[in-house]
């Protein structure tokens, strides 16, 4: 690969795709906004459409997705422009079962790769829970007391199962 080009043909799939998407594009009349007041904080879990979980489309939510859809400092800046400025107005943090971030240890990620592919990622925290309830619920109060969040912003946990589709709410 040359510095500076776009590798074309690692992507060519994704952009044939999208070939066709502009072709039948539906979504020029969206704004910015969320036009259901909703943002979902979730996994980057291929598994989850988190518009389709809860009923919605393009345009309805504000998504936010990292690994074990953990609350981070990014995620908490993400949520303060949202709230202010995009119409959030309820926030959804929703990690899923069967997650590789609450299923390993965090020393045991680092190992894997170190072994598999000789680099050290110990200088990162990649956040992994041994009790996803109780991180789950660290997160949502967590942005419950996050100070510079829109006032009135209401915040609730959920967790997907990604056996079966359905959200479980954890009182939190």
């Amino acid at each position: 690969m040359q510095e500076g080009h776009f590798p074309t043909e690692a992507f060519k799939d994704a952009l044939s795709a999208n070939d066709e998407y502009v072709k039948n594009f539906k979504y020029s009349e969206l704004t910015g906004v969320a036009s259901k007041g909703i943002a979902i904080v979730t996994c980057m879990d291929s598994r989850i459409n988190p518009l389709s979980v809860i009923g919605m489309r393009s345009g309805d939510a504000k998504i936010l997705r990292n690994a074990g859809a953990r609350v981070t400092e990014d995620v908490l800046r993400t949520l303060v422009l949202a709230t202010y400025l995009l119409g959030v107005n309820r926030i959804l943090v929703m990690p899923h079962t069967n997650c590789r971030m609450a299923i390993s240890e965090e020393s045991d990620i680092h190992d894997l790769i170190e072994k598999q592919y000789g680099v050290d990622t110990r200088s990162l925290e990649f956040k992994t829970v041994s009790d996803q309830n109780s991180a789950l619920i660290s997160d949502v109060n967590l942005i419950r007391s996050y100070p510079l969040i829109r006032k009135g912003v209401e915040v609730g946990g959920a967790i997907y199962d990604v056996a079966t589709g359905k959200i479980t709410p954890v009182d939190c």
